[in-house]
């Protein structure tokens, strides 16, 4: 378990956490600490949305090793309209475009889906992932909340004082801000020259709200918006309203449907989302939520959020960290609309939960950092083991042992982990070349290290199947290894004698040497050898250019290309009878 860490260290959950505790004990003493987090289940929430809960949940993993009691409610914004179609996810084409305008949750589920609609689809997936990466939530459905009238007076609260809270947006509306009114997400024109096109293409599938204020409508500012009694869309307009009854008119421009409704007894709408954010916050009395850059903005909704909760809602706005964006590596044109942005299970099936949640656990949530599907996730892999070796022998910095606790447990226990956490790399090069055969894997693994063999595939996994998984869906057909079946005479007859005595001297020496460590001395050592050097001689820049060539020389008799795994991976993979055949004995 991680030791509570002192707001003198440089551990910003650490500060975070002290700063949300004393505020809560100054707001509500006594009661729990609440923290809150929003996703729109739009499409695929991804691995950018997942900073929005991973920021939260760190901060109120902390403070529950403290002794506190937290609340992390995580709003599901299902009751948000549909706002377009995302292309390339299955089972979803153009007759989707129908429902444009209705609440996500009264969206058809793609084709083939188990669930009842659209949001419970994509909600599924995320719920999965937080589950698998230890996340404690409270989820709050907002279709649920406001079908229940459970917002009943805040409503008619800010009906009331819709002059107030128009007059308040007035503030904003003659800064140039073309994304009024959007809830997380989005970015200001000059914001985005600064952002990669990656970046553009993972917000545009953020799934974040981007309604109107409110304003505009010819019969002035109403903070709530109807969804049709007809059609469901949100293509409505509030034609009058009277406090005293609540009576309210609205015609809808979709369908051409009108009625008139009593506000104290009608559910089948919302707040807009400039209103809707601060009432929640003042509701369920939030302390700590994080939100995406764009709210440093002037106009955008964190910062008018927090006049509105303040001047209409008597409450007070959380402390709000702003969160950076999360890149990707080696999934280029990312981008949602495309189906392409890839999400927490994504990761999941490539990484282990404590890897994937130290990334978001180690920076900042100002600093920006990337996720790596491509080969940097084998060195990210070597760091996050030269992490564990550092914390194990205690090496290592206190921020940097912090950062490894949160990562491999909770408040609550240690997240589960691989018995025998062999390199990623070498999982990976055994699954390339074994394609998966889980006989010939185990063979290869056991040979590792003779002197305390893998006795079991389950000593390697879950470490294994996330490397086997890497290789089959993010490395192309073309770059996987495929280990010859005949020597390549043509090659092998035409060696000089220095290469013939290289592929010699290897052969002799395979079963003295048949370990990873004893081959990695061997591949290095006959080109010293050849130099009449000793085996363990230092390299010198002739020394390396000798072992190159001879490096490739092997390779190109084993898997007919001039590079491949490490060299002593792919030896212990092929088997030494094997390797004998193919290089000429």
């Amino acid at each position: 378990m991680a030791q509570s860490q002192s707001s003198t260290e440089t551990d910003w959950v650490s500060r975070f956490a002290d700063e949300v505790i004393a505020e809560s004990e100054r707001r509500a003493p006594g009661k729990p600490v609440v923290v809150a987090s929003g996703l729109s289940p739009s499409g695929p929430i991804h691995l950018g949305n997942l900073r929005e809960v991973m920021t939260p949940h760190l901060v109120a993993d902390e403070i529950r090793r403290r002794g506190h009691t937290v609340r992390h409610l995580i709003s599901w914004d299902d009751y948000d309209r549909y706002r377009k179609v995302p292309n390339g996810v299955p089972g979803v084409d153009e007759t989707w475009a129908e429902h444009i305008g209705k609440p996500l949750t009264s969206v058809p589920a793609p084709a083939g889906s188990s669930y009842p609609n659209w949001a419970e689809h994509f909600k599924a997936a995320m719920t999965a992932s937080l589950d698998e990466l230890g996340v404690e939530y409270d989820g709050i459905s907002q279709t649920e909340q406001y079908l229940a009238g459970t917002y009943r007076e805040q409503i008619l609260h800010a009906m009331r004082h819709r002059a107030d809270i128009d007059a308040v947006l007035d503030r904003y509306r003659t800064k140039k801000d073309p994304a009024a009114g959007g809830a997380k997400g989005g970015k200001k024109p000059q914001q985005q020259k600064k952002v990669d096109e990656a970046e553009l293409e993972a917000e545009a599938g953020s799934g974040a709200a981007s309604e109107d204020d409110g304003s505009g409508g010819s019969a002035g500012y109403f903070p709530y918006k109807p969804y049709c009694g007809n059609c469901e869309k949100d293509l409505t307009t509030v034609t009058s309203y009277d406090d005293d009854s609540t009576e309210l008119n609205y015609a809808c421009s979709a369908c051409g449907f009108a009625e008139t409704v009593r506000l104290s007894e009608f559910n089948r709408g919302k707040l807009v989302w400039k209103v809707d954010w601060p009432m929640r916050w003042a509701y369920e009395g939030v302390i700590f939520e994080p939100s995406g850059v764009d709210h440093s903005s002037p106009g955008s909704s964190f910062v008018v959020g927090g006049q509105i909760v303040r001047e209409i809602f008597d409450g007070v706005q959380p402390i709000g960290p702003m969160y950076a964006f999360v890149g990707i590596s080696g999934m280029a044109k990312m981008s949602s609309s495309k189906g392409g942005v890839p999400t927490p299970a994504d990761a999941l099936k490539i990484m282990e939960a404590p890897l994937l949640r130290w990334l978001y656990a180690r920076r900042k949530p100002n600093q920006s950092f990337k996720i790596a599907f491509d080969q940097e996730i084998q060195r990210l892999y070597d760091e996050w083991d030269s992490l564990g070796r550092k914390v194990a022998d205690g090496s290592v910095l206190p921020a940097d042992a912090a950062a490894y606790a949160r990562a491999v447990g909770t408040a609550a226990g240690e997240l589960p982990s691989t018995p025998r956490p062999l390199p990623y790399r070498t999982l990976a090069s055994v699954a390339d070349i074994t394609a998966g055969a889980e006989d010939q894997t185990l063979r290869i693994l056991s040979e590792l290290d003779p002197a305390n063999p893998l006795t079991s595939l389950d000593e390697a996994r879950p470490r294994l199947d996330r490397a086997e998984s890497w290789i089959t869906t993010q490395v192309p057909a073309e770059a996987r290894t495929v280990v010859r079946d005949e020597p390549d005479k043509d090659l092998l007859g035409s060696l000089d004698e220095q290469g013939r005595e290289s592929l010699r001297l290897l052969i002799e020496g395979l079963d003295t040497h048949w370990s990873l460590d004893g081959l990695t001395t061997l591949v290095y050592g006959v080109p010293k050898v050849l130099a009449g050097l000793e085996p363990d001689a230092k390299p010198t820049p002739e020394l390396k250019t000798a072992q190159r060539s001879f490096f490739a020389l092997l390779y190109r008799l084993l898997v007919s290309r001039d590079t491949g795994p490490r060299l002593p991976t792919l030896l212990l993979a092929v088997g030494a009878d094997r390797v004998r055949r193919l290089l000429g004995a």
